[in-house]
């Protein structure tokens, strides 16, 4: 996700309930997940995308956030980046939504715990930034713990590297793009509702209709999905403004935990042992990135 720059007034405790809240809403998604899990993966992105888009423009209007909008549309350089990032946030949607509900939900949490690690990888790579001795030993760590998952649960792994990879993808891209994160989600929806209509229309003709119109307590679930989607970037958004990006960083742990609590407790998952180990090295790799982290945010504090 883009974020946006802070201003002068940065507060952890002005921004940190907002960050709770959208880290809340992104770990407890699978349950979400599993309500409507009756609906075919591909159509279920569908109407994702179809419900986000009206659901941005509220915002976008409520927020008077339009001339940004406009200001976005007008750019073809700022069009051709959001193209890119709405195919990287598509694939991210589709193999969340495919993962949990195949029952791999402990591989997307391996994804969101390692996709921090692939942001700063990233950001060696294309943005020129530079890796402390603390932050190459978290990525060693984590690539063994990669190299593990790769040597004893393969069919996983892709799941996994595909979540990490194309979101730290999809936050690059809207780094270099230079538009907001509402209207920036605004205009991904907008550029992938034709696709999310033509999903819909294939799924109803291969399955003699869609899901839309069974009942009316899924058609509300299904509906739910554009302020499932929107609302939890709109916190973030908030709170990336409101407190320091290092605090933020940490609370990014918040949603894959909750994740791979709701996997072993809720639906049951077994933990395999090359998982185990796998997490084990992720988690190790979590804390030497966290310090680092706060270890650099006190020095330049004080």
């Amino acid at each position: 996700m883009s974020v946006p720059v802070q201003g002068p007034a940065s507060s952890p405790d002005n921004g940190l309930p907002y960050a709770i809240a959208a880290y809340l809403m992104w770990g407890l998604l699978p349950l979400y997940l599993k309500l409507v899990h009756t609906v075919p993966a591909l159509e279920f992105v569908g109407w994702r995308i179809l419900f986000t888009l009206p659901v941005c423009l509220l915002i976008v209007a409520a927020r008077r956030q339009g001339a940004d909008l406009r200001a976005a549309l007008s750019s073809p350089k700022v069009l051709a980046l959001l193209l890119l990032s709405a195919l990287l946030i598509g694939t991210n949607w589709l193999t969340y939504i495919l993962a949990v509900q195949s029952g791999h939900v402990l591989a997307t949490s391996l994804g969101y715990y390692i996709n921090p690690l692939v942001n700063v990888l990233a950001g060696t790579v294309f943005l020129g930034e530079r890796l402390g001795r603390l932050q190459w030993l978290a990525v060693a760590l984590a690539a063994a713990g990669v190299a593990v998952l790769a040597w004893g649960a393969a069919e996983t792994l892709g799941i996994s590297l595909t979540l990490a990879v194309s979101f730290a993808g999809y936050g690059l891209v809207r780094k270099l793009a230079p538009v907001g994160s509402l209207p920036g989600l605004t205009i991904e929806s907008a550029l992938l509702a034709l696709p999310a209509a033509g999903l819909v229309a294939w799924q109803a003709m291969e399955h003699g209709g869609t899901s839309m119109g069974q009942s009316i307590g899924l058609d509300a679930l299904i509906a739910l999905s554009g302020v499932v989607t929107a609302v939890p970037l709109l916190l973030f958004a908030t709170a990336a403004r409101r407190m320091d990006y290092s605090t933020l960083g940490f609370c990014q742990y918040i949603a894959p935990t909750i994740v791979f609590l709701l996997a072993l407790f809720v639906f049951r998952e077994p933990l395999k042992p090359v998982q185990l180990v796998s997490f084990a090295l992720i988690w190790a790799a979590v804390a030497l990135f966290s310090r680092d982290l706060w270890v650099r945010s006190r020095a330049s504090k004080g």
